[in-house]
Order: structure tokens, then sequence, then C-alpha cells
């Protein structure tokens, strides 16, 4: 089966299928709708973490009230997943629950649209029986990650999505989908820098796909058609750069942009050389499995038919034996990020690539693709592995090697490959269910989280999370009823509550963690300090309780004395809570600082 991209010779379109477009569409549209609903209602909700789980939403907030990355939105990263979340708050939802389901949404896509070009085939031509397996391996890139707004998300989505959509329309000669693939490329690299390569990907796949190839002796016509279409690649950060700089922020925005802690990707590229007796334990040891199993199948593979029979047989042994080595490294992984499985599944898509570009002499661009994406998620400060794709990963490595074996003999009908895959999707969403009522991200077990936020903030109505959380959280809602204020911050980890309780953060800062403090960040909210000093209308608020306690269920205090310390990462809370001269509050566990 031959996959559409830049390897390929052109060939033409595909038949249309006989059944109606949009009814076929319909259904793959309903399917997608219904899996993110139902993940979102049976795990989204369910936890919640004042930290992370409102960041990107923050963020987005800020941009919705008009603020401008880097000159009044200190970021580490390009805050174009702000920009695209704005989205988030029109939908007919509560916002966190809407947010979650979102993200849901573009997990889900992601995995068709890696599908699509792994496989060569319309979405349209799927059977319920592929549809189905790409349903299970969207579960699994969920695995244990918490259901919210996310860069990384939205990095791969707009990887994925770009990628799809510039194929389909090279190979059918749409320019709208061509230069709409672009646009998106284009877009992940503004999401966070580690996506940068999105857009390389983009120029090779534009300049080495058939279609560009046949038109590169036609007339000046094609010459501005090709620059229409870097145009398109390199539209979001023209239009990115010049926003930020015409309002003042350009050095702002290179100097943060500059200033992070770079990730090299070592933890993936390196994942046996620190001990390499890792090799001969779970999960690690079914990579040695995978490439012995792949030796032997190229070797088999490499003189064709020649072999006859027996060597058609042992193709499909040893493309069974593979398989089995995939999905065990799944059920070793017990969907946990330290258990490095989604480092295994890279590297065994990276056999998997020149294992089939040799034995089918052409180049398996998608993928390419998918373990190019794979590094790029990996480049991060927390889940540095590639976790959110190991359902991708998976089953591009398990199309790969479907691609090598002869042509099967039609044994099983539709309503048995219908069948398996149902199952896998329902074995993979129990799993991902028990994973997450065994502990919610940053929260307890399902059965002890039995408060709504929505008691709280109707922005959060349907999410659940335990006593200890629900009560931290109501305290900042009784704060701001006692204490009224135009400009609100609820100091370090609390950035979810600017767009819960709809607050103008002054600082220039949502989340002042470590590494996030790049540049002039602490100059620029010690000047915010003096300036809230000078024109008063403030509330700063400084959390005693360590976010920690909070993902354990311990004890909230109801109250606390004024000189409780605060928590606090490298002082900067203590000097901000120092430097401001409005009256002293207490409420609950916070302490704060209040000018009306």
């Amino acid at each position: 089966m031959d996959v559409a991209s830049p390897a390929h010779v052109a060939t033409a379109p595909a038949p249309r299928p006989k059944t109606r477009p949009v009814l076929r569409w319909s259904i793959h549209a309903g399917w997608v709708l219904l899996l993110a609903l139902a993940t979102e209602l049976r795990v989204g909700r369910f936890g919640f973490h004042p930290s992370d789980q409102g960041f990107i939403l923050a963020q987005a907030w800020r941009v919705l009230h008009g603020e401008v990355p880097h000159a009044d939105i200190i970021s580490a990263r390009p805050l174009g997943s702000a920009v695209l979340h704005v989205a988030d708050f029109a939908l007919p939802m509560p916002l966190f629950f809407g947010s979650s389901f979102l993200s849901m949404i573009e997990i889900v896509v992601a995995t068709i649209a890696f599908a699509a070009l792994v496989t060569g085939r319309r979405v349209l031509e799927w059977g319920p029986g592929m549809t189905a397996m790409v349903a299970a391996a969207s579960l699994i890139n969920l695995n244990a990650f918490p259901l919210m707004a996310w860069h990384t998300v939205d990095g791969i989505a707009l990887t994925a999505c770009g990628a799809w959509a510039l194929d389909a329309g090279l190979t059918s000669g749409r320019a709208l989908a061509r230069r709409g693939g672009l646009v998106l490329l284009g877009c992940a690299v503004f999401v966070k820098q580690s996506f940068a390569l999105a857009a390389v990907i983009g120029v090779l796949w534009l300049l080495l796909h058939p279609a560009t190839r046949a038109g590169a002796l036609r007339t000046a016509r094609w010459w501005r058609q090709l620059v229409l279409d870097f145009l398109a690649l390199g539209a979001p950060g023209l239009a990115y750069v010049a926003w930020v700089g015409l309002s003042g922020g350009f050095a702002e925005m290179v100097e943060q942009l500059t200033g992070g802690v770079p990730a090299y990707g070592e933890r993936l590229l390196g994942l046996w050389l620190d001990d390499p007796e890792v090799l001969t334990r779970a999960p690690v040891r079914e990579l040695g499995f995978f490439a012995a199993i792949a030796v032997v199948l190229l070797a088999v593979r490499l003189p064709g038919d020649r072999l006859g029979a027996a060597g058609r047989a042992a193709s499909w042994v040893l493309v069974l034996a593979g398989a089995t080595a995939v999905v065990w490294t799944v059920v070793d992984g017990r969907f946990t990020g330290s258990s490095r499985w989604a480092d295994v599944l890279w590297w065994i898509v990276a056999v998997s690539v020149p294992v089939n570009a040799a034995v089918r002499r052409k180049v398996p661009w998608a993928g390419l693709l998918v373990l190019a994406t794979g590094f790029m998620t990996s480049l991060s400060w927390g889940n540095d592995t590639p976790t959110l794709l190991t359902g991708t990963l998976a089953l591009t490595a398990l199309l790969l090697l479907i691609h090598l074996v002869p042509p099967r003999p039609r044994l099983a009908r539709r309503w048995v490959t219908a069948t398996a895959g149902l199952t896998a999707v329902v074995v993979c969403g129990w799993v991902v269910v028990a994973r997450h009522d065994q502990a919610a991200y940053l929260d307890l077990g399902h059965d002890r989280l039995t408060e709504d936020l929505g008691d709280v903030s109707p922005a959060m109505s349907g999410i659940r999370t335990n006593p200890s959380t629900f009560r931290y959280v109501r305290q900042i809602r009784d704060c701001l009823d006692r204490f009224p204020a135009a400009r609100t911050a609820v100091l370090p980890d609390n950035a979810f509550a600017y767009p819960a309780f709809g607050l103008r953060n002054p600082f220039p800062l949502e989340w002042p963690l470590p590494l996030e403090i790049v540049g002039d960040a602490p100059e620029r909210m010690l000047a915010t300090t003096d300036a809230l000093n000078r024109e008063g209308g403030y509330l700063v608020l400084f959390q005693t309780v360590p976010s920690g306690l909070l993902a354990t269920g311990g004890p909230v205090p109801a109250e606390v004395p004024a000189e409780t310390p605060v928590f606090t990462y490298l002082g900067l809370e203590k000097a901000i809570q120092a430097r401001l001269t409005g009256r002293v509050v207490t409420c609950g566990s916070f302490v704060g600082k209040y000018a009306p």
C-alpha cells in the first residue's frame, strides 16, 4: 500500500466511495465528538490542581483582554497557545470543562491525521476496524496525562493536521488545502520553540513531494505559486512578530524566548546510555526483541518472493512477533511516565522506518514525520518523553510492519476486524479509566474526588476534586468577596484563578516558577509592585499551603495568622509581600496585602 508522501510517484486520485461523502464525514465527526465527550465525562473532569490546570487559560484570558505577548505577558515560550485557546471562552459550556473537551478533540484529530498519512488512505476509505484502532490509539495517546489546554497538545495537533492538509492539497492539486496545511505548520512553531522543526518539515514536504517536482520545469506562474506557499508557511510567524514588535515588545520577546533553559532530548536519545542494563528490564527489553525480529524480517523480505511460500509464512510470523513486542511495550509501560515506555516506542519506530525503507525501496516519510514529532514532544522541562504520542507511535510501528508482508488472504470478514478494533477500544478505555481512577493528575483517587468546583465558580462546573483542594479554591473565592479590588493576584501557584473568577492580574507573570522567570522578570514584577503602591486598588494574596500538599489531600487551615510564612520558590513572593504598602489581611489559608 503506497503512502501519500514526497517519496511517492504521483498517482491518480482514488475513486470516491459509493456512500455519500457527507454521511461518511458525519459518521467520523460523530465518533470523534462522542469519544472526546465520553473521555471528558468519565476521565477529564475528575481531578484538579490549581497550578498548571489553568496556566494556558490564564494567558488566553489576558490575550482576550488585549494584552500583548512579551510586552505585557512574560513567557519563556511563544504565546501561540494562548491565542488559540481564546476560542475556549466561546464554547457553550463551562470554561474548564469545555477546554478539556477541546483538548481531547485535538488528541483524537491528531491521531487520525497521523494514521491517514502513514496508511496513505483517505479517512472515508477506512473500515470500522481501522477506525476503531485509531480511536484506541487516541486513548493510549492520552494515557495518564490530564485533559487540559496545553502547548504540547497544540503543537502535536498543529503538526499532524498541517502535514495532513499539506499532503492532501499537494496530491489533489487544491491550493487552499496545501496553503492551509502550511499555515498550520507555521502556527506550530509559535506554540513552543521545540516545534520549530514543524516549519522545516513543511518546507521539505512541499519541495520533495512528487506534485512539486513534476512542476519544477513550469513557467513563472508555478514559481509565483511556490512563493505564495512559502508566504503561507511564514504568515503566522510574521503576524506574531509584527504584533509584538508594533507593541514595543520585540526586544523583550527575543530576550525571553532565548533566555530559558534549553532542552535537547537527551533523555529520549540516551535511553540506555546511562545504564545499559536497562535493556534487560521492562519495558526497554522489548526494544531488543523488536530489533532482533526486525533484522530477521529484513533478511527474509529483501529477496522479495524468491523464498516462496516459506518466506511468506516466515514474514507473517515475524510480523506477528514484532506486533507482540509493540503491544507488550504498551502493557509493560502501565501508562506511567516513569517507566519510559514512550521512549521505547519511539525507538521501535526508529527501527521500523529504515527496515520499511529498505524492503519497499522508498522512504516512509510519514513514519519520519511521526519520529520527528515524537522528538519535538520530548523537548520539555517536565515531561521530557513523547508520552503524548504513545498511541500514534505504537500504531505507526504496527502499520510499518504490516506494509512489509505480502498481501494477506482475505480470511477475516468485516465484522471480525470491527470486533477486534472495538475490543481494543474497550480495553484501552478501561485501562485509561483505571489509571486515572487510581490517582488523577496531582489529585487523589476517583472515590475521593467528592467536591464539584462549580459550587465555587460557574466556570469550573463539573470539575471534581478532593475536599482539601475544594476548600483551598473556596477560600480564594471568599477572599475576593471580602476584599474586592480592580486588580488581583494570587501568588504563586494559582494561574487558574484569573479565568475562573474573571480577575485581572497586574503582574506580568501568571505562574512564577523558577524556569518561567526569564529575561527581566524579577525587575518587572517588583516594578509592578511599586506601581500598585502608587495607584492603589489592588489585592495580592499569597498562599501559605504548599501545592504538593493539595495533591495529597493534606489539611488546609481554616485561618492562619498574618505572620504565617508564605509559600515561595525563589523568594520573589516574599520580596513582593515586603514591598507592598497596603494593609495586611488574612482569609482562610491566605495572607495578603490590600489597598482598596
